[in-house]
């Protein structure tokens, strides 16, 4: 019986990968907090993982697949899209040069996301020594 990984490993793998893109928004947005102008980005969790449990839908509708190599590409392959799961920031208390970063929010933000990364990882971790020692039998 062959063993699928997405069976196997279930929710987990895209919450890593999620977990890596919200990382890289909340670290761009910590990059530019002195940069006037710029609006934070974060990345709601919840609904693109939501909306991979629901049959790969993105934004509130369901994904397309190509069936013909002439077809266009299509955002809604459970990947991160600009315009679906990437939102603005709604600041605490906005600054006069427009910058809508708030520091400390972003370290907390980014911090939170470090520590549930971590704890996916070591599930997935778990999951792999289990699966390995299913095959070896024991």
């Amino acid at each position: 019986m062959a063993i699928s990984f997405e069976n196997a490993l279930g929710i987990h793998q895209k919450a890593l990968e999620v977990r890596v893109q919200r990382a890289e928004v909340l670290a761009n947005n910590l990059a530019n907090a002195d940069t006037p102008g710029f609006k934070a980005r974060d990345i709601d969790f919840k609904a693109v993982l939501g909306s991979v449990q629901a049959g790969q839908q993105v934004g509130g509708q369901l994904t397309m697949t190509t069936t013909n190599g002439k077809h266009l590409p299509t955002s809604g392959n459970g990947e991160m899209s600009e315009s679906n799961e990437l939102l603005y920031r709604t600041p605490n208390q906005p600054s006069v040069d427009g910058n809508t970063v708030d520091t400390q929010e972003e370290v907390a933000e980014f911090t939170k996301n470090t520590m549930q990364y971590q704890a996916s990882f070591q599930f997935l971790n778990g999951r792999f020594k289990s699966l390995n020692n299913a095959i070896r039998g024991e």
